[in-house]
């Protein structure tokens, strides 16, 4: 992969909440800063070194070589990330509904572009998992076995459905498939799916909301209902694809 398509992290800007790291029986917020991503294809690589910097930093050049080695393009898919994870010496657990490519997807817009391309690699990705050290479950996840997690000061990266997730606190939704370059005329069309990358990092029992760092923002915090959150996380595209990161390695 051509190195100047990859994050070039010491260009973005970086959020950290004042705070230190609560951790209450109701409320949760964890101090993980903020990456913006810089292309519309890169917010799994942009919150993948969120949660590096939030557990311990990795240099630039190292983040560059694990990238480079696992020969990441511009399709990114959470079986990448796990094995980016891996190489890295992070403790991990990839959850997901499906072992392999949904054959379904092939027909949803978000995916038709890449899918002849990438159905054989990802499927080989899963199969080497296990003998490649990457730690993969077909399960599905309950927003209270997120919570437990968050409560123990790990975090997690979840994919979305991007046109389901409504912040609360934002007031314009982010257009997800505009990160063009300068000059470049956009033809936005509201899909029904837009796979996106967050990092989940906060809760709130008695307000039933999810705190989460957007790569779409370098400036905040996003929060949602739990409804929204689980409709977000569930929706047919997703297969319910989670990362947990363990802090203790």
């Amino acid at each position: 992969m051509n190195q100047t398509l990859l994050i070039n992290f010491t260009e973005t800007q970086l959020y950290r909440e004042t705070h230190t790291d609560c951790i209450m029986n109701d409320d949760v917020m964890l101090n993980v800063p903020v990456i913006r991503q810089l292309y519309h294809w890169d917010c799994g690589l942009a919150c993948s070194r969120m949660v590096l910097e939030y557990l311990n930093p990795v240099s630039e050049e190292e983040f560059q070589r694990a990238c480079l080695d696992l020969e990441f393009t511009e399709s990114v898919w959470t079986i990448d990330l796990a094995y980016l994870m891996c190489k890295l010496g992070v403790r991990h657990c990839f959850c997901t509904q499906t072992l392999g490519v949904d054959k379904g997807f092939r027909n949803q817009s978000f995916y038709k572009k890449h899918f002849d391309t990438e159905e054989d690699r990802v499927n080989e990705l899963f199969l080497k998992a296990e003998s490649n050290g990457v730690l993969v479950k077909k399960c599905s996840v309950t927003v209270q076995e997120i919570q437990s997690h968050l409560e123990q000061g790990h975090v997690a990266i979840v994919l979305v459905n991007a046109v389901l997730l409504v912040c609360e606190l934002c007031a314009t939704p982010v257009k997800y498939c505009c990160f063009l370059p300068v000059g470049q005329k956009c033809f936005c069309r509201k899909p029904d799916y837009q796979g996106h990358f967050v990092v989940v990092c906060g809760f709130n029992r008695k307000t039933s909301s999810i705190f989460y760092n957007n790569p779409a923002y370098s400036d905040r915090v996003c929060c949602t209902s739990f409804s929204n959150f689980e409709e977000a996380r569930r929706s047919y595209g997703t297969d319910e694809d989670i990362l947990f990161i363990y802090k203790d390695g």
